[in-house]
């Protein structure tokens, strides 16, 4: 986490920069709950073997694994996911009433390549036991908002489906060499290299077809979709384009058509998503900054039926795109107190008072003023026989008594 650099061996405190992280991760809570969902927690170590026995999920070897006492082997939580699906299966076979929950946790992964990164905030949200196209627009919704709410107004969603590949590449029966080049050229919409690999695999003339359309396949929803119908389809690949369908209307009637596309070669690279898929993006930021989608099958691997959809962000990410996107500095501290040592026992008990109607309030003895001081709104001075105020900017407000100064301040916050 970015929070602070050392320079010399002195410890560099970038106050700026927390404070955009700080603000991060109070909007995204607030929102988070303004759609009913309650924050929960996962233990930052959780089995190895859990992860292990999942392929086509976290890579293994960017895992940290460390042992207990015990003689486990044990590894900091690379992933929210998985392990918060295994509790709620654990207790809960099948669910009756919708779950919906939140976290703002850490994960550790660390690339072969690179000794940095090896800690992020990961914030996000899984909704348990509803399959339908509703939550399935919700998701994205608040995925939409809570960008908003960190004034990204630049927003763009793109819109798949695990399922629409996952049926195509059913009925093509590619070796596990074949299905992986295929998919690296789908994701780099690499068309010449996807020409060249359906010439030379032994598949069906109408699924070659579908295949080499797929880079296409991008762009104003209900066109994409009208063009992918006219592909030799089966119906289970028309139901997930009619479901993509109730997914798009729901969005449009929330008013939120205008930050959606559809991406028929999307692809993510956790195989445990089933359905709906979707990444969004912001303004001067060249990849995904949220990735979410359904994944009713991974409660499966733990015993229950439960449908799921979430989607995760990189809280330290976004506190970093707003701090070079937004002019904004840290804000003033409201009010600094400045008062004659006589006055201590009435000045503290103003600051008391100050800080009820939730100010930020410092105070300082006239004999301990120092030339640099901390940067506030209103500066007070307490004299025996008045309250002097005094704006940023230098204008001046007199107040014989504290209850006067309390209610002009409470009038200026509201």
């Amino acid at each position: 986490m970015y929070l602070y650099h050392n320079i010399e061996n002195d410890l560099v405190i970038d106050v700026n920069q927390i404070y955009h992280r700080q603000y991060v991760m109070q909007q995204m809570k607030q929102r988070f709950a303004s759609f009913g969902y309650r924050e929960i927690h996962t233990s930052a170590f959780e089995p190895y073997d859990l992860y292990v026995q999942m392929n086509g999920t976290v890579n293994h070897n960017e895992m940290m694994k460390t042992i207990d006492n015990t003689g486990e082997v044990l590894v900091l939580r690379p992933d929210i996911t998985i392990p918060l699906t295994q509790q709620i299966a654990t207790n809960n076979k099948e669910i009756v009433e919708d779950l919906r929950y939140f976290y703002v946790l850490d994960v550790f992964r660390q690339a072969q390549e690179s000794k940095d990164n090896r800690q992020r905030t990961q914030a996000g949200v899984e909704y348990f036991g509803n399959a339908t196209p509703e939550a399935d627009s919700e998701i994205i919704a608040l995925s939409i908002e809570l960008l908003q709410d960190i004034h990204f107004d630049h927003v763009k969603i793109e819109l798949g489906h695990a399922g629409f590949f996952a049926q195509l590449i059913e009925q093509m029966n590619l070796n596990k060499h074949d299905l992986n080049e295929l998919k690296q050229y789908i994701q780099a919409k690499n068309i010449t290299e996807i020409e060249q690999l359906m010439k030379r695999i032994n598949v069906a003339e109408d699924l070659k077809e579908i295949v080499i359309s797929l880079p296409f396949l991008y762009g104003d929803p209900m066109k994409v979709i009208q063009q992918a119908k006219k592909l030799p389809l089966q119906k289970n690949m028309l139901k997930t384009l009619d479901n993509m369908t109730d997914i798009y209307n729901n969005l449009e009637a929330n008013e939120m058509a205008q930050h959606i596309v559809i991406d028929l070669s999307l692809i993510n690279h956790m195989d445990y998503y089933s359905d709906m898929i979707f990444q969004g993006f912001i303004e001067n930021i060249g990849k995904p900054i949220i990735m979410g989608g359904r994944y009713n099958t991974l409660a499966k691997q733990f015993g229950a039926e439960i449908p799921a959809i979430g989607f995760a962000c990189d809280l330290d990410v976004l506190a970093e795109s707003r701090e070079q996107s937004v002019v904004s500095e840290v804000p003033d501290i409201d009010v600094k107190l400045l008062y004659d040592p006589s006055l201590k026992a009435e000045v503290l008990q103003l600051a008391k008072q100050l800080r009820n109607q939730k100010l930020q309030v410092i105070s300082y003895s006239k004999n301990s003023l120092k030339e640099q001081m901390p940067k506030t709104t209103y500066t007070v001075m307490m004299e025996e026989s008045q309250l002097t105020l005094t704006t940023g900017t230098g204008v001046k407000e007199v107040f014989s008594t504290t209850e006067a100064l309390k209610t002009f301040l409470k009038k200026e916050r509201e």
